[in-house]
């Protein structure tokens, strides 16, 4: 008879792994688990704990519980509290089966056959490890889902009979980001934005619809650009528009991703075209020594080639049934923290948005909402979304710098990249679709309706090229409704006062709101 090792869980503590706790109590579930067998993973963004009294609250990343909620001091007494309490952290229980290994998860099991925690566990370390227990299959026991869908995000799932559980987990075991549902998510996916989105385009005249697309696009376009802090010239753009316009009609794989990554490079003359060959890194470079100073390392290229082959399945199969807007949050996201090129990788990330929400149907037929304008508006909150996991990410990984400013990976990571918590991402993005229905559609057509109405009455006071009155536009617009000194002097030195007053006048009417 083989002995599971001993293993020592704290007991009350004030700071666990250098967070502090709200008052001295006792880690449990993947608190407990990830130290007291020294697991190398990042820590979930909420922990838990025992506390002293009969109180249960959240508060500063812990969820405090009352010592009735206590569980067994053992593996299987804060495995069970973590898939009941806790939902599922794939990277932890990975970490966690490899190391055990095989023999305490069979004991588990053939202590109680039937339990449904006991066989969610059995199934996730075969579905995890790829490695099959020397246990028989089940017989019995009510068929258990292995993702608890009151806790987190789950897809329809497919029955295990070996294990009689539903495998509803939303991946592959290549890529298979979680989502934990919290209030403000379940308000979002209740708020039915898809015909929200619809009810307001049918609002729309549909001599302006048309108009209202293109603008949005182009504005779409311009600002993934300029998260990256680049002012491209007008024809890539365009062109780049052009892609994001198409998005959702051509399938995600390793050829599609490198089409689109030749496209917005555009200039490939000093970047490598295609996957990483070396590491990667997001950051700076020291002034004096050049040495790398990452905030993002990115997964090593010798594991690219299956956690693209992730995101493809999980475009493939697992987004297409799944609410759309946390699809495209995982599916995004994950690319980025990949990144898988040289360059290239956040636009492309932005892209995958608009790909899974136009390939579900979800935005209204020739409309792409500008997901990277709102964005761009919340640059501050979207740096805070993609360091919620950064920064948990980054102690985990050792490296050492390379003689061209680059940086080497030096231990596995892969798993890093494959089993993310994507709840803070997946919020949000679903308050950036939120905002562009809300305000950005809006906003353009009344722009729109306005910028018509200013040029029809223009015309009934002189009568100018297009061109010309594009640009008396412009300078109003710029100079807040009134025609500035230099316009009054040089471009539009032929129009008299009057007619100049008669024109702020109009212009100040059409845009009164």
């Amino acid at each position: 008879m083989v002995r599971a090792p001993k293993h020592k869980f704290s007991g009350p503590v004030t700071v666990f792994h250098d967070r502090r706790l709200p008052e001295q109590a006792v880690p449990i579930g993947y608190a407990a688990l990830i130290d007291a067998l020294h697991l190398h993973v990042p820590t979930p963004r909420t922990l838990s704990a025992i506390g002293p009294r009969h109180k249960q609250y959240e508060q500063d990343g812990w969820r405090i519980y009352t010592p009735r909620h206590a569980p067994k001091a053992d593996i299987e007494g804060h495995l069970t509290f973590a898939l009941k309490y806790e939902g599922l952290d794939l990277g932890v229980l990975k970490a966690l089966f490899l190391a055990t290994g095989p023999a305490p998860i069979e004991a588990i099991v053939r202590a109680t056959p039937t339990g449904a925690y006991a066989r969610r566990t059995w199934f996730l370390y075969e579905w995890l490890l790829e490695a099959k227990l020397d246990l028989p299959d089940a017989e019995k026991g009510a068929y258990a889902a292995v993702v608890d869908p009151e806790l987190q995000w789950a897809a329809p799932g497919a029955t295990s009979p070996r294990h009689r559980v539903k495998n509803n987990l939303p991946g592959t075991p290549n890529f298979c980001p979680m989502i934990t549902w919290t209030d403000r998510l379940r308000a979002l996916t209740a708020s039915n934005l898809k015909e929200r989105a619809r009810a307001a385009v049918a609002k729309v005249p549909a001599d302006l619809l048309g108009r209202t697309a293109a603008f949005l696009l182009l504005k779409d376009s311009k600002s993934s650009f300029a998260i990256e802090n680049e002012n491209p010239p007008q024809d890539r753009i365009q062109r780049w528009g052009r892609a994001i316009g198409d998005a959702g009609r051509h399938p995600i794989n390793l050829e599609e991703l490198l089409r689109l990554q030749r496209l917005v490079i555009g200039d490939a003359r000093f970047v490598h075209l295609g996957l990483r060959e070396e590491g990667g890194f997001v950051g700076e470079h020291d002034r004096d020594s050049g040495a790398p100073l990452p905030v993002h390392i990115s997964a090593r290229p010798e594991d690219l080639g299956s956690l693209i082959s992730g995101l493809v399945e999980f475009d493939r199969v697992a987004a297409l049934h799944l609410d759309p807007v946390l699809a495209a949050a995982a599916l995004a996201f994950g690319f980025v923290y990949i990144h898988p090129f040289e360059d290239g990788n956040g636009r492309l990330h932005r892209y995958l948005i608009h790909h899974v929400l136009a390939e579900r149907g979800f935005n209204p037929p020739g409309m792409v909402f500008p997901v990277s304008a709102a964005i761009l508006d919340r640059i501050d909150d979207y740096r805070r979304a993609l360091e919620s996991y950064s920064t948990r990410l980054l102690p985990l990984i050792q490296w050492e710098p390379t003689p061209g400013g680059n940086i080497r990976v030096l231990n596995q990571t892969a798993d890093f990249y494959r089993f993310f918590d994507a709840t803070p991402q997946a919020e949000f993005l679903y308050q950036c679709v939120e905002r562009t229905i809300d305000v950005d559609l809006p906003a353009e057509t009344a722009f729109l309706k306005a910028y018509d109405s200013f040029r029809r009455k223009l015309a009934n006071v002189i009568d100018m090229p297009d061109r010309t009155a594009d640009l008396l536009f412009r300078f109003l617009r710029q100079n807040d409704g009134e025609l500035s000194k230099r316009g009054r002097e040089r471009e539009f030195a032929e129009l008299t006062d009057d007619e100049v007053a008669r024109i702020e006048a109009i212009y100040a009417e059409a845009f009164a709101s």
